[in-house]
C-alpha cells in the first residue's frame, strides 16, 4: 500500500493530526466528541492531508497511559464515521496497544503509528505482518510519563538511527513487507532541546537506511523554547520552518496539526529539490 502510494506520488505527503482526547499538549478537548472529530478529518483532509492518523491517548510529556478499551470507546466511532462519508481516505490509528488496531482495523483503519516501534504490546509486528498494513516505527526513550524527565545519549543521532534500523530488521523477520515500514525519529519523545536540534541536522543518515521517513515536529515544545513562544497554537511557522527542512533531507511524511501552512510549505520545498544540480 505504502509503495503505491510513493510510486504514484513522489512529493513527500501530510499526515493530519486528529486527537480524539481530552489532554493532548496541544489541542486537547477540542475534537473528542465523535461528531466534531469526523467533522475535523474531512476538512484536513480537504486541506491536503493524505492520512488521518487518530488517536486516542495523550502521548504529550507527563502523560499516564490509558486503558485500550477506553482508547477504543474514543477512535472506533470516529472511524467509523468517517468510512461512512468517505471509503477511500487513509487512516492511521495512533496507539501502542494490538488490541486497539484489531478494532481500529475492523472499523476501516489502514495503517498503525506505534510510538514504541512494536515494543509495547506483544504481538504487534505480527499483526502488521499479517494485515498487511504499514507500521510506523518510532524511536522514544522512556515511557510518556517520565521521558522528558532526563534523557540522556552519548550520540543521539547515531543510537536513534541504529534502534530504528533494529527495529525494521525484526519487522522485516516478522514478515513485516519493507515498503510498509516508515521509520520516525520521535522528535520531543525522550528528547532535550539539543537532542532534536542535532536530529534535524543530520536527518540524511536515516533517509539513506532506504525506509521512509517520517517527520513529527507539529507544535512541539522544543519550538517553543527556540522561538520563546509557549503557546503551541502560535508555532506553526516554526513547524514549517521543520517541514521544508525535511523534504530537503528526503523525509516523505509529515505529521502536522496545521495541514494548509505545512502542505505550503514542503510543496515549496519539494518544488526546490526536484531542481536540485541543475545548475
Amino acid at each position: 500500500m505504502l509503495k503505491t502510494i510513493m510510486k504514484h506520488a513522489q512529493a513527500p505527503l501530510i499526515m493530519g493530526i486528529l486527537n480524539v482526547t481530552p489532554d493532548s499538549f496541544s489541542d486537547g478537548g477540542q475534537f473528542n466528541k465523535p461528531d466534531q472529530a469526523i467533522k475535523r478529518a474531512l476538512q484536513i483532509h480537504e486541506q491536503g492531508a493524505a492520512i488521518i492518523d487518530i488517536g486516542g491517548e495523550s502521548t504529550r510529556p507527563g502523560a499516564t497511559e490509558i486503558s485500550a478499551e477506553e482508547q477504543i470507546e474514543r477512535v472506533i466511532p470516529v472511524i467509523e464515521g468517517i468510512r461512512d462519508q468517505n471509503d477511500d481516505l487513509l487512516i492511521s490509528v495512533d496507539t501502542t496497544d494490538t488490541s486497539v488496531v484489531k478494532a481500529a482495523l475492523r472499523a476501516g483503519a489502514n495503517w498503525i503509528n506505534d510510538i514504541s516501534a512494536g515494543e509495547a504490546s506483544e504481538g504487534m509486528l505480527a499483526l502488521a505482518a499479517s494485515e498487511n498494513v504499514p507500521i510506523i516505527l518510532m524511536h522514544r526513550q522512556g515511557k510518556s510519563d517520565r521521558m522528558q524527565d532526563n534523557p540522556v545519549y552519548q550520540n543521539v543521532c547515531l543510537e536513534v538511527k541504529q534502534y530504528l534500523q533494529q527495529r525494521a530488521q525484526l519487522a522485516l523477520d516478522m514478515g513485516v513487507l519493507k515498503e510498509n515500514i516508515i521509520l520516525d525519529p520521535g522528535i520531543g519523545f525522550g528528547k532535550l532541546l539539543q537532542h532534536n536540534l542535532q536530529l534535524l541536522a543530520d536527518l540524511k543518515p536515516l533517509v539513506d537506511l532506504a525506509y521512509p521517513v517520517l517527520l513529527g515536529t507539529s507544535r512541539k515544545r522544543f519550538l517553543g523554547e527556540i522561538c520563546n513562544q509557549g503557546d503551541p497554537e502560535k508555532r506553526v511557522a516554526a513547524t514549517c520552518a521543520t517541514t521544508a527542512l525535511g523534504v530537503s533531507a528526503g523525509v516523505k511524511l509529515f505529521r502536522v496539526h496545521d495541514v494548509i501552512e505545512n502542505k505550503q510549505a514542503m510543496d515549496v520545498a519539494w518544488q526546490i529539490k526536484r531542481h536540485e544540480g541543475a545548475c
